[in-house]
């Protein structure tokens, strides 16, 4: 559990420092796997906010599937994918369940496709709520990989 506690907190410490919600998630497990990859915020960019602003899934859920591949996923195409996908799978649906959604503007009501969105974000203080995200995807996405 405290693995678990461990990259949650981390995450939720890149969220503050600065990095979005898919690249603190995404990195929080780097590290924590001993992955020392300078690309990984790089990798991770376009899934923030909703998928680049497009109000597709939450960017600490793309993390947390990235996070997922990064410690089970396939390294060659003889390898099979069952286990990240079941591991996916069973992550996507412990967060909706959790939070009801796993779209992004669905989860902060805002639209962050238009200024209006990005300014209400501001306005309404969601950094909290969106780190919690990231936080509670960290967790998920570690339970799914730690037997």
């Amino acid at each position: 559990m405290t693995d678990v506690l461990d990259v949650a907190r981390r995450a939720g410490d890149l969220f503050d420092a600065g990095l979005n919600c898919a690249e603190s998630v995404l990195v929080a497990f780097a590290e924590k796997g001993g992955v020392d990859c300078t690309a990984f915020p790089a990798i991770a960019t376009g899934f923030c906010a909703g998928v680049s602003r497009t109000c597709g899934t939450c960017g600490a859920v793309s993390g947390g599937i990235m996070a997922i591949g990064l410690s089970i996923g396939r390294a060659s195409a003889e390898e099979s994918n069952e286990p990240c996908y079941v591991a996916v799978q069973r992550f996507k649906r412990a967060f909706n369940d959790r939070f009801g959604s796993e779209n992004c503007s669905e989860l902060t009501d805002c639209d962050f496709s238009t200024q209006e969105g990005r300014d209400a974000f501001e306005e309404l203080n969601l950094q909290p709520t969106c780190r919690n995200y990231v936080q509670v995807a960290a967790e998920l996405a570690l339970a799914e990989i730690v037997p």
